[in-house]
């Protein structure tokens, strides 16, 4: 485990030991921090973070308290430097798990892309395997919705969703439907994942279910505002209809390399039964 982790409660490493962080506001104010590794964060940027629209008039004072506790820690391996407008807290990137997992997931995409499969797939299985829940759950707990954990938690579904691709590819259609079942289950309004759901479904023999997971996406949509489904997805659905022959090639799962993205509505909520399965991929 690196020494700073966010993908999952915060959790700070020394020695194989965890470090104690103290009270909410000193957690907070270092996971803030480590979002932003390596560049200065404001103070009045920091202090929304932290209490949003409820700051009290020593708010201010508070964080500074929660900068003096967290740089008199001889656990932490990183300094927190005062700038003219804010903090900037320095630490090695590969020390930070979030830091970790986006270097391996995008090059786990640039495999896919190039069309090594293999690599891809295990690439992205070590990404993956650095998340150990919501990213920053506990404080998520406790009211702190900051649009860059929604970012980050979506990275990982876009990750999840690289891997299934690579998988599909290497022909593990079988492996990964029960995966993409309890994902789609509580988020159906997801694209890519419901092709790739149905693709597996048709390859496994399962042809009548790959339909009932496109009927299932199409009414999810009527009774939601958002955006109908896509023509890829209604493309696909007319190919599992006919028994398109296309799907038993390299290029029915090509399609969703470049899927397009239609990030789903729902804040910090987006890709929550994916991240919670995050640290239990599907094996080869």
């Amino acid at each position: 485990m690196t020494p700073f982790n966010v993908l999952g409660p915060l959790e700070v490493m020394r020695d194989s030991t965890s470090v104690p962080l103290g009270g909410l506001r000193r957690r907070a104010t270092l996971a803030y921090l480590l979002l932003h590794a390596n560049s200065t964060v404001p103070v009045d940027r920091l202090v929304d973070a932290l209490w949003h629209e409820e700051q009290p008039q020593s708010a201010r004072k508070i964080l500074q308290n929660a900068v003096s506790s967290l740089r008199r820690s001889d656990d932490l391996l990183c300094s927190i430097v005062t700038c003219r407008d804010g903090y900037l807290l320095r630490v090695a990137p590969e020390h930070i798990d979030a830091s970790c997992f986006r270097d391996l997931a995008e090059r786990g995409r640039r495999e896919l892309v190039g069309g090594h499969w293999a690599q891809a797939a295990a690439t992205l299985r070590r990404a993956l395997g650095l998340w150990r829940g919501e990213a920053l759950a506990d404080l998520l707990e406790v009211g702190l919705r900051w649009p860059e954990l929604a970012e980050l938690n979506e990275a990982g579904v876009a990750a999840f969703e690289d891997r299934v691709t690579a998988d599909l590819m290497l022909g593990r259609h079988t492996d990964v439907v029960a995966e993409l079942a309890v994902a789609l289950d509580a988020d159906p309004a997801r694209e890519r994942m419901c092709g790739q759901f149905m693709l597996a479904l048709y390859r496994s023999g399962r042809h009548t279910d790959a339909l009932d997971a496109y009927r299932r996406t199409c009414h999810t949509s009527a009774a939601d505002p958002g955006p109908a489904p896509s023509a890829e997805l209604g493309r696909l659905e007319i190919e599992i209809l006919l028994h398109d022959p296309v799907l038993n090639t390299t290029e029915a799962v090509r399609r969703f390399v470049d899927w397009p993205h239609r990030p789903p509505d729902g804040g910090n909520q987006v890709g929550r039964a994916v991240i919670n399965g995050l640290s239990h991929p599907a094996t080869s």
